[in-house]
């Protein structure tokens, strides 16, 4: 199997960590994840694209090992960080593969900084327009829970996120508790991030072929994929049975074949 490298690389925010497999001749994918996980949440899917293409999966500013160079957390500078990546990769071009939050980024990254974009792959991204964002304001909370000292939080965090996994899955639910620990008082960044991004002002620059993949068992997710598709007339839409929030980590290989897939179409 392609091994899987780790490395920083030293960006404005400070050291951004990321992960790469595959020939670094081959053509670049870079995998971007969802709040508040990191890029091991791509563990099991790098090595699969890594046989055919450059995979890398790159922790968002200020989550997994990267640093967040004391900027305020938005979508905007989350995609500029991302590019960034590229240049100091001397990446021309690269295919973006994007999960909840990652999905949201790939689409300001490829709005920016369009020739930099090969083309995109939305998975389980929210359409964030303003009765998204009246609606996001109106709920609770995602994954914010108050510190006890006798740990009890640990389990409400757990118990948070447990009806959007699988079943008979707990270390879905440990590799998410490791990552939300260690951005700790931060864990709603991205959500926030998200519910306050203006993508209906940006998503009409995005020109580039897309593919929408709905995770049918993703109650953030599953509602959003036709209206996104209204918005990207050039993107189509794929399913995965039974895919959850935890998507790439949860069925790896049905996640890679739909991005391998995708990846084959583009000229």
């Amino acid at each position: 199997m392609t091994p899987i490298r780790r490395a920083f690389a030293d960006l404005s925010v400070g050291q951004v960590h990321y992960a790469a497999c595959g020939d670094p001749a081959a053509p670049a994918v870079l995998l971007l994840h969802q709040s508040p996980r990191s890029w091991t949440e791509y563990r099991a899917v790098l090595p699969l694209l890594g046989a055919r293409h450059r995979a890398i999966a790159m922790d968002t500013a200020g989550f997994g090992d990267s640093a967040d160079g004391g900027v305020p957390a938005s979508i905007e500078q989350w995609a500029r960080v991302a590019c960034e990546l590229l240049d100091a990769l001397e990446i021309a071009q690269a295919t973006l593969v994007g999960h909840h939050t990652g999905g949201v980024v790939a689409l300001e990254l490829a709005a920016a900084f369009p020739d930099r974009v090969r083309g995109l792959v939305l998975s389980s991204t929210p359409y964030t327009d303003e009765a998204f964002r009246r609606a996001r304001a109106a709920r609770p909370p995602i994954d914010e829970v108050a510190p006890s000292e006798d740990g009890t939080h640990l389990a409400a965090l757990w118990q948070k996120r447990q009806a959007f996994y699988p079943p008979g899955r707990p270390e879905l639910l440990e590799a998410f508790v490791r990552d939300a620990l260690k951005v700790g008082l931060r864990v709603e960044e991205g959500h926030r991030a998200v519910a306050s991004y203006r993508m209906e002002a940006r998503i009409g620059r995005v020109v580039q072929p897309a593919l929408i993949v709905r995770a049918t068992d993703d109650p953030f997710a599953a509602p959003h994929a036709v209206e996104l598709q209204h918005q990207l007339p050039q993107a189509r839409i794929v399913d995965i049975e039974g895919g959850m929030v935890p998507l790439p980590d949860q069925m790896p290989e049905a996640f890679a074949r739909v991005v391998l897939d995708f990846l084959e179409t583009l000229p």
